[in-house]
């Protein structure tokens, strides 16, 4: 499973690398204030319906009802059915593309209410619009993913979103050397949205001819059908609330000039670690756990739940906490260029530090969710899902109103832990966690290690602050390099010193082959 989980990790971590440099230089193109708002906004929506999709989301559903299939009644049951989900997912994404077109002042004016009676409204529905043919485009292609990953090829899942992010650069770089106006650049921006959605869509469809792994293609509106989509859709929520959160917020940004711009740039800081840990879950430890609880091997199970619960531990706990303690400095060298100000990397950095809290719940989700997914049991995380997006909405208004944006990120952060602890609190009262003994050992171990890295990181950051803030360009650079490589350096030797893992344990667990038969 470390072997599948490192691929999917790193396709991911190159995709959101990517999405750095797009969004650096969205920010350098745009900046903040209407047009941005504007356009981010527009994007956040069209991205989390994506991630309604995408993410992982549909293996929640799909895997386990495809595995099944496959083991009882074959490989050509399974395509059949496979090809049935791929038709009526496409057919009923370009119904819900088209409708949402015509609908978009109206979506628009609740995602943002502060835009209402305002030429920003105008201009987020027309980005919008202009976005949407990805979507029909996105479920398609979320469904051929879902489908790879369940054959056990994880490369195609973790590196296919390249090309999106490629496609946005590419046009962005283009914009920004043409010198045009900010309107007329959002508007191509947005335009560029769908056509990446296509060329994904195409390589995507030219590998699965190669495998039919989905044929014939059927629109189906069968009782087998209806049963698939009523579990599919809450497993899609439930793998979406960091965007919901992130849209709540939204829609009580948009009351203060151009905070949405700084939620975006701040949340998709947060994105690169749970993006990682949340694509390599969903789609590494859904079809484990399946097939665990297919063949009724407990061990098979506790094994695959504390791997799942010790990376993630691993990995969210060191990320908050260098988040937290080099905020400023990475927005600085990210986002200050352009049109993006000092004034602008501040308010993102706040915003960003009190978000970054909400990272072990987020999290801590997505490692516990697949529990439940692999049960078919989607209700449950998306029931979690809904108990935290009350407690964000409620708290971020309440907060907002008292300290502003800053206020808005605690309400996001507190919506997240009551999701985990939901969440949490159910699967132990249904079926209990099996987490082995070694993994209880070392959990206490990952945490003092991610403490003592993360009290080393605010120290050595606070002594190269007035060095840092003295140089530009390469010496910014340089000075957060060394910090986050030295960062990582003490947080592996601490491990090592700890007996948490080892060099030649960890190469020993990345060269190990998957656990089960079909391989990339």
């Amino acid at each position: 499973m470390i072997r599948s989980f490192m691929t999917v990790l790193s396709g991911t971590l190159a995709s959101r690398l990517l999405g750095f440099v797009r969004d650096s230089l969205i920010a350098a193109l745009l900046g903040t204030g209407p047009i941005a708002d504007a356009f981010l906004a527009a994007f956040q929506l069209v991205n989390v319906i994506r991630r309604l999709l995408t993410e992982g989301a549909l293996n929640a559903s799909l895997v386990p009802a495809w595995l099944r299939l496959q083991r009882h009644d074959g490989a050509a049951a399974a395509a059949a059915f496979a090809g049935r989900v791929l038709g009526t997912v496409s057919a009923g994404l370009i119904v819900a593309t088209i409708l949402l077109a015509f609908a978009m002042p109206l979506v628009m004016t609740v995602l943002a209410p502060g835009f209402a009676f305002s030429e920003t409204l105008q201009l987020a529905a027309d980005d919008a619009r202009l976005m949407l043919p990805y979507l029909a485009f996105a479920g398609p292609s979320t469904v051929l993913l879902a489908l790879a990953s369940a054959q056990g090829r994880f490369a195609l899942t973790a590196f296919s979103p390249l090309l999106f992010n490629g496609a946005l650069i590419t046009v962005t770089i283009v914009l920004l050397a043409s010198h045009g106006e900010a309107a007329q650049a959002a508007t191509a921006l947005a335009a560029t949205i769908g056509i990446a959605g296509l060329l994904q869509l195409s390589i995507l469809i030219a590998r699965g001819r190669q495998s039919a792994v989905a044929a014939p293609l059927r629109i189906s509106i069968a009782p087998d059908m209806r049963g698939f989509l009523g579990k599919a859709f809450p497993g899609m929520v439930a793998s979406a609330a960091p965007q919901l959160l992130a849209v709540g917020g939204a829609i009580i940004a948009s009351r203060e000039p151009s905070a949405v711009s700084w939620l975006y740039f701040a949340n998709r800081l947060i994105e690169l670690p749970l993006g990682i840990v949340g694509m390599a879950m969903g789609t590494v430890l859904v079809p484990e756990l399946t097939r665990a609880l297919q063949a009724g091997d407990k061990a098979m199970l506790a094994h695959a739940q504390s791997r799942g619960l010790e990376l993630a531990a691993a990995l969210a706990l060191p990320a908050m906490l260098g988040l937290i303690a080099l905020s400023e400095p990475i927005v600085r060298l990210l986002f200050e260029h352009g049109a993006f100000s000092a004034t602008d990397t501040a308010a993102t950095a706040r915003i960003l530090a009190w978000l970054a809290t909400a990272l072990p719940a987020q999290v801590l989700v997505k490692a516990l969710s697949p529990a439940f997914f692999a049960r078919e049991d989607t209700r449950t995380p998306m029931n979690a899902t809904l108990i935290g997006f009350a407690v964000a909405i409620v708290s971020a208004l309440a907060l907002g109103h008292v300290i502003g944006s800053s206020g808005i990120a605690i309400g996001l952060a507190l919506g997240a832990w009551a999701q985990a602890l939901a969440l949490f609190r159910r699967g132990a009262l249904s079926f209990g966690f099996a987490v082995e003994p070694a993994t209880r050992r070392r959990l206490p171990r990952i945490v003092l290690a991610a403490i003592a890295m993360g009290g080393a990181l605010w120290a050595a950051a606070t002594g190269t602050a007035s060095f840092a803030g003295s140089h530009a360009g390469l010496g910014r650079a340089a000075v957060l390099f060394c910090l986050i490589a030295g960062g990582i350096a003490l947080y592996g030797g601490l491990l090592s010193a700890l007996g948490v893992t080892g060099w030649r344990a960890s190469v020993r667990a990345v060269r190990r082959p998957p656990s089960h038969d079909l391989r990339e």
